[in-house]
């Protein structure tokens, strides 16, 4: 008698949930240095830069690219630069995605403030199950912005939805305030001693020329705000 026939099933997994965790902050470090349109963002990443990012040395920036590169998520020509590949670009986004979802849970769920939500969510997003975390985004309502302002992408999503600085307003926009985790933790102090927080309304009274202040209106009051700072700020438009 023959022995039963074996049927070969073949697992296609996410390639963000099989990258290690320098892995993956390392693909969200070169996405936001070359697809992003942030004010840091270029055509290419470079090894120093994204060692200073990480923390790490280059060398160990190095062999981590490698690896991405073996595994078609980056682009990498030998001291020229590195690109994502669509699949790169897939995984960061997705890793981004994570990031800011385990951030909302840190904030919503456990009481944690906005501005330690991103140092925290590193510790453990890298071990999440992909199972968990589709749970923690439902259990949150299906959350549209993290702690900080903002979006979560779609779990598709090709791209992430870039925020214009605060400057770039013109007098009588109104739109809700985003301020990155990595801020200056003086620069979120003075922040909200003007009432600026992730997710405050604000409108634009006034902009001086030739780099001038800003006037907004925030909580009911007229403040006054640098240019400097302004820039460090993000914002999601809206109407009055």
């Amino acid at each position: 008698m023959l022995p039963p026939r074996r049927t070969a099933v073949v697992i296609t997994v996410n390639s963000v949930l099989t990258v290690t965790k320098s892995e993956r902050e390392t693909l969200k470090a070169i996405y936001r240095q070359t697809v992003s349109t942030g004010p840091n963002a270029s055509g290419e990443a470079h090894t120093g830069d994204l060692a200073d990012k990480l923390g790490v040395s280059p060398g160990t920036v190095t062999a981590t690219i490698k690896r991405l590169a073996d595994r078609g998520l980056v682009d990498h020509k030998p001291y020229k630069g590195v690109v994502l590949t669509d699949a790169g670009r897939a995984a960061a986004i997705a890793a981004i995605r994570r990031h800011r979802i385990v951030e909302r849970f840190l904030s919503d769920m456990l009481g944690y403030p906005w501005n330690e939500a991103d140092r925290l969510a590193g510790s453990f997003e890298h071990e999440l199950p992909q199972e968990v975390e589709d749970r923690l985004y439902s259990a949150l309502d299906r959350p549209p912005t993290c702690p900080h302002g903002f979006p979560i992408p779609a779990s598709e999503a090709g791209e992430l939805t870039e925020l214009p600085q605060l400057y770039a307003l013109e007098p009588g926009d109104v739109a809700e305030v985003a301020v990155p985790g990595s801020t200056d933790p003086a620069v979120v102090a003075f922040l909200d001693t003007l009432g600026l927080r992730p997710g405050v309304r604000v409108e634009v009274r006034e902009k001086h020329p030739f780099d001038g202040p800003l006037v907004l209106h925030v909580g009911g009051k007229d403040r006054t705000l640098g240019s400097t700072v302004a820039r460090q700020v993000f914002v999601r438009r809206g109407s009055a």
